[in-house]
């Protein structure tokens, strides 16, 4: 999104000048989509929907160097939807502490697939799918290490009560039953040997561990764990990629959820500064303990999406279809649908 508007603090006059320019500037970031949906197999009713952002993000610069970044921003027709606060100071990388924005450890990597509008499953049809997020989905301190050789580390840990678990200052989370700490760690890669054609390579590893304790019904539960690779390749307009992750939930009681299993490919093609193709697909596997029946079911998406952009304005269709939503087989979790969207930036 554009800037709407820059305040810089140091406009103050007098004697507060002078601690106005060691507070930094704010930014206030604006943006609204209004979208038309058509789903078959579902009771549409008024097809019209729209979403307006508001993000308040605030900058400033330590005496050492360090820079501090405070990120507030309400969505979805919300008060407040998520923040952050970050510093990135010198040599030792980036820290952030995390409510709701979902981009530390694993969890900025659920989809990393390209795309010309939305993930393949973000198309406003419900697909139901299970992502792997990490520590992500809980209050959490992330770190980035400084980039080496187009290698960055980063971590991401939740002292407790990881998954939900959102809270005001001076709050605390309270006793998740079974969910304890965990921690995120991801590889990120960039390596390109000093060969062009190797320059738009991205590749990542990464990994979550949720310690789980106690017991269900007598049966003990393993750790909840996370994994996560993949790769992305961006060539002149092109880009491709394809990823694979997992889930093992520790559950051991018969009919719970043994583990999850997702998969993404997708391809982009940039017509030209405005114009963008994508078409992509997500596939996620839910496996049941024992032997069931439907111990295991497949769920899929895909779709095709165009947008066109002109300055702070942009044009967006998704055409898409859904089968096994939520990991059910009846013929009604079988559908598609159409989305059209205009979205405005400033």
């Amino acid at each position: 999104m554009n800037k709407l508007t820059k305040v810089g603090l140091s406009a103050l006059c007098g004697s507060l000048a002078s601690v106005a320019a060691n507070a930094g500037t704010m930014e206030v970031l604006g943006g609204a989509t209004a979208t038309y949906t058509s789903n078959s197999k579902s009771v549409t009713g008024n097809p019209i929907g729209m979403n307006t952002a508001l993000t308040f993000k605030g900058s400033g610069e330590l005496d050492n160097g360090t820079t501090f970044t405070l990120t507030v921003t309400g969505a979805d027709q919300m008060g407040y939807t998520s923040g952050n606060i970050s510093m990135v100071t010198p040599g030792l990388g980036t820290f952030v502490i995390n409510s709701r924005t979902g981009g530390t450890g694993i969890g900025g990597y659920d989809d990393k697939m390209p795309t010309a509008w939305e993930e393949s499953w973000g198309h406003g049809m419900t697909s139901g799918f299970d992502f792997q997020k990490g520590v992500s989905s809980a209050m959490n301190i992330g770190w980035t290490s400084p980039s080496f050789a187009g290698i960055t580390l980063k971590a991401a840990v939740a002292p407790g009560g990881n998954k939900g678990a959102f809270t005001n200052d001076k709050g605390v989370g309270g006793v998740n039953t079974h969910l304890q700490g965990g921690y995120d760690l991801v590889l990120d890669m960039k390596p390109d040997f000093g060969v062009d054609a190797l320059s738009g390579l991205n590749v990542w590893v990464g990994g979550s561990e949720t310690e789980r304790e106690g017991t269900v019904s007598s049966v003990n539960i393993g750790d909840h764990q996370e994994v996560n690779v993949g790769f992305t390749y961006a060539y002149g307009p092109v880009t491709v990629g394809l990823q694979t992750a997992a889930e093992f939930t520790g559950s051991q009681t018969a009919g719970n959820t043994d583990f999850y299993k997702n998969q993404a490919f997708g391809i982009s093609f940039n017509v030209s500064d405005n114009l963008s193709l994508s078409y992509g697909e997500f596939e996620s596997q839910r496996n049941l303990v024992s032997s069931v029946a439907n111990k295991s079911v497949i769920a899929q998406t895909e779709s095709f999406q165009v947008a066109y952009t002109m300055g702070g304005l942009s044009l967006k269709l998704a055409e898409s279809s859904v089968t096994n939503a939520s990991y059910a087989t009846a013929s009604a979790n079988d559908h598609d649908g159409r989305t059209i969207a205009l979205s405005l930036a400033f």
